[in-house]
């Protein structure tokens, strides 16, 4: 017999052998559980956005394609031609009883199942051929995706322990924070670990205990006999409220099923009571720093590295705080729908909300009120983007692993430094455009300033205009172009 890694000698076989242990990859490492998807409860499956995270990493790691750039969207168009090739299959696509056209989603709410010829412990090359496309194909996807396998000597294998693998992880998080936000204590940081707390659904009265359970399927089997998605995003958070109230909800429900909106507003005020009875929010407090890094970028306008730092602070989260905020962040999305009963009267539901589970989200006395509020909202209306996983961190992260694959000393080499050497040409163009979005600010802010007299106003701006006039210009011109 040929072992595998004499055999890359011929073009074709070198694109079949990266899709092959693609598949191994995703089978062996992606997070395959029982979920919930359309008011319904389905085996095996995981989530869409976290298999775009396993190849990325994958890929980035192995070095499959040398110094190519891969992006999500390029692993996107990779997983929907392992979805073509029966690898796996959508989950709850069905409607009225017919297969819709699948599109492989990159979101956290959408599920997929390896198929059955993929549902086992290990896939052997054998198996994977057998779902690859002609060998010209995938050369021809590679092409496409602007993507060229390198010589097979250059490719490869991770031997590292998942310990390494998982500091690794978590050193590159902190790292590429740092070049995001100033953090100026990391101790908290390095020193934390996987928070495990008591479990919450535990009493000590015994007919609680006895029924609790029953109760709980109870709920489930509620939720699941209504097409309502606000009751079934409200019955999964219910997995984190203690056993008490779950059977308080359970014995209070209507007899009347056909009265919706009061069982929406029992499962609401339960949900309420309990968060707003939380101690601890569910972004930890040893993260003050990043969430106050968080807060100054979105006051300054800077959403794009807001959402990154983000990212990487729930990635840092410990993952049962990770998984209800997840769900929590849910419920409140469908309960801010337009079409979603009203909370309280005369206050839009998104306020409700943000009020309600704002402490329960985050919360800490240094933190000012305005940049709390700020940042909770800034994690409702992101809900679907602010669990993925940054590129950038994909890319830091493999290239460390790489590094100390190749006998390096990980204690020597950062991966990355927190400045970057620009070219005099570069650095030039960084800074005018700099002064003249700093330069636009500044004229907006005098333009718009009421408390500021007219006559005063006008000398200003014409005192602007004289230092400034290709600014003052660019402004108005967009101010006209708006209205």
């Amino acid at each position: 017999l040929v072992s595998l890694s004499e055999l890359p000698t011929m073009k074709p076989f070198r694109a079949t052998h990266i899709w092959c242990n693609i598949i191994v990859a995703l089978q062996s490492e992606v997070e395959v559980k029982r979920r919930r998807h359309h008011l319904k409860h389905h085996d095996d499956c995981f989530l869409g956005s976290d298999a775009v995270d396993l190849i990325l990493s994958h890929l980035l790691q192995n070095n499959y394609f040398g110094q190519a750039e891969i992006s999500r969207s390029k692993v996107v168009r990779l997983c929907q031609a392992l979805m073509d090739n029966k690898v796996y299959e959508a989950v709850g696509t069905k409607l009225f009883g017919k297969d819709k056209e699948s599109t492989f989603e990159d979101s956290n709410c959408s599920l997929y199942r390896f198929t059955t010829m993929h549902r086992q412990e290990q896939v052997h090359f054998s198996t994977c051929t057998d779902a690859n496309p002609h060998d010209s194909s995938l050369e021809e996807l590679l092409s496409n995706l602007s993507l060229k396998p390198v010589t097979p000597s250059h490719i490869e294998t991770s031997q590292l322990s998942p310990t390494v693998v998982v500091e690794v992880w978590q050193e590159q998080t902190i790292l590429r924070l740092l070049q995001l936000i100033e953090l100026p204590i990391l101790d908290t940081l390095l020193d934390r670990k996987e928070h495990r707390s008591k479990p919450q659904n535990v009493s000590t009265n015994t007919d609680v205990i006895t029924n609790n359970h029953l109760d709980r399927e109870i709920l489930k089997a509620f939720g699941d006999s209504r097409e309502n998605d606000w009751l079934s995003s409200a019955i999964d958070l219910l997995e984190f409220l203690p056993d008490s109230r779950v059977v308080e909800i359970s014995r209070n429900l209507p007899e009347s099923s056909s009265d919706i909106d009061q069982c929406k507003m029992l499962l609401f005020d339960a949900i309420a009571k309990h968060y707003n009875q939380t101690k601890d929010p569910l972004l930890a407090n040893d993260f003050f720093d990043i969430h106050t890094g968080v807060a100054e970028l979105l006051v300054n306008g800077k959403f794009e590295p807001a959402l990154e730092a983000t990212q990487l602070c729930l990635k840092l989260l410990d993952s049962r705080n990770r998984d209800e905020l997840r769900r929590l962040l849910h419920f409140t999305a469908v309960t801010t729908q337009p079409a979603s009963i009203a909370l309280q009267k005369g206050i839009e539901n998104r306020i409700v909300m943000k009020r309600t589970f704002g402490k329960a989200i985050v919360s800490n006395k240094n933190l000012p009120k305005g940049k709390a509020d700020l940042l909770v909202l800034f994690l409702l209306d992101h809900q679907k983007d602010v669990f993925k996983v940054p590129g950038s961190l994909h890319k830091m992260v493999s290239e460390k692993l790489m590094f100390i694959q190749s006998g390096g000393d990980p204690d020597r080499d950062t991966g990355h430094t927190y400045c970057e050497r620009l070219t005099h040409a570069a650095c030039e163009s960084n800074m005018r455009k700099t002064t003249r979005d700093e330069l636009l600010l500044l004229l907006k802010t005098i333009d718009e300033n009421p408390k500021l007299p007219a006559k005063e106003k006008k000398k200003v701006l014409s005192q602007f205009n004289k230092s400034h006039p290709a600014v003052f210009i660019q402004y108005y011109f967009n101010a006209l172009r708006k209205s």
